[in-house]
């Protein structure tokens, strides 16, 4: 790695596997201290482990994203500590059901909106400030395909992903004439325990891992990104036009 993060700030979650793990990872190895956030703390102190033992910092924060006061305290001790913030990441996410929407249980969907709509607001509401701050703050947020296939019983998590990307992208509207870049990203199918719930029958062996996939997302985190408001296809390597207004 080349460094370009050394003295920055990085905030994953999800960081406890999958992409987030790996995203996290590789973040550290360009220089950035990564605030890694996640419900699982054993996957966390391994992050720990390897990110110290390649020379780099991570903070470590156990947080279930459900815990709105808890995002917001988040930004108060970044602030606090660091005064600024120079990337986010929004990687943390949930598959709720597959299921026609009519099916849906009301608690289910309320959760996975929760974790995959309302937190990623929420911790934009309580981060920008500090992004704002940085000389090239960086938003990288975490889409799917589903966003725009809409197949049939993916309702749910569909809709939360078209969420995520529509506030991405008024984010970057509100932000364009400052140092702050918004993207959304699409990874495709990855060999993660989600893809494995959601297909089952599906050999794995047929999809990237997830370090190779954050590999192809770390170049949106880092200074010298300039594209704000975009889609990036992970599979296809470039950004996606999205429609323009009428």
């Amino acid at each position: 790695m080349s460094g370009q993060l050394a003295g920055r700030v990085a905030l994953v979650t999800g960081a406890s596997r999958g992409i987030g793990y790996h995203l996290a990872k590789q973040l550290a190895a360009e220089g950035a201290h990564v605030i890694a956030v996640a419900r699982t703390v054993g996957g966390l102190e391994e992050l720990d482990d390897e990110i110290k033992a390649a020379g780099g910092a991570a903070t470590l924060v156990p947080l279930d994203l459900t815990d709105m006061a808890g995002i917001d305290r988040l930004g108060g001790a970044i602030h606090e500590r660091w005064g600024k913030l120079d990337v986010l990441v929004i990687n943390a996410g949930a598959l709720g059901t597959l299921s026609p929407i009519g099916h849906i249980e009301a608690k289910t969907f309320d959760r996975t909106m929760a974790i995959n709509v309302n937190s990623a607001w929420r911790l934009i509401r309580s981060v920008d400030p500090l992004l704002r701050l940085s000389d090239a703050g960086r938003a990288v947020l975490l889409s799917s395909g589903a966003a725009h296939s809409c197949k049939a019983y993916w309702g749910l998590y569909a809709a939360t992903k078209a969420a995520l990307e529509a506030l991405g992208r008024s984010w970057a509207a509100e932000t364009q004439n400052l140092p702050l870049r918004v993207n959304s990203v699409n990874p495709g199918g990855t060999r993660t325990a989600m893809r494995a719930l959601a297909m089952p029958g599906e050999d794995p062996e047929t999809l990237p891992k997830p370090a190779d996939v954050a590999a192809r997302i770390v170049p949106l985190a880092l200074p010298s990104m300039t594209e704000t408001g975009r889609l990036f296809d992970v599979r296809q390597n470039r950004f996606l036009t999205y429609h323009a207004p009428d």
